[in-house]
């Protein structure tokens, strides 16, 4: 995760765990913040593997995510917030 991505067509990145090719999407991840607050970030842009589903997020997207997720109430168990780019 947090890897910085190329987008050059004619130099894809390639997947760590696998080697496949690695493409644009957006998916909704989970992500624990405290012994029981889990948060789930909808529509999350990563380059996911088109073998395996290995996924990296870009280190500029992350970022966001960890604001994000900084300013969480961890008083509740499950928390789902849209991402907006």
């Amino acid at each position: 995760m947090g890897a910085r991505s190329k987008d050059s067509e004619n130099n894809p990145m390639k997947c760590r765990t696998c080697g496949g090719t690695l493409s644009p999407t957006t998916t909704d991840l989970p992500f624990k913040v405290s012994e029981r607050t889990i948060v789930i970030l909808k529509q999350l842009p990563v380059a996911q593997c088109r073998s395996c589903s290995e996924y990296l997020i870009e280190d500029s997207v992350f970022a966001k995510v960890e604001k994000l997720l900084s300013g969480v109430d961890t008083s509740v168990e499950l928390e789902i917030i849209p991402f907006a780019a």
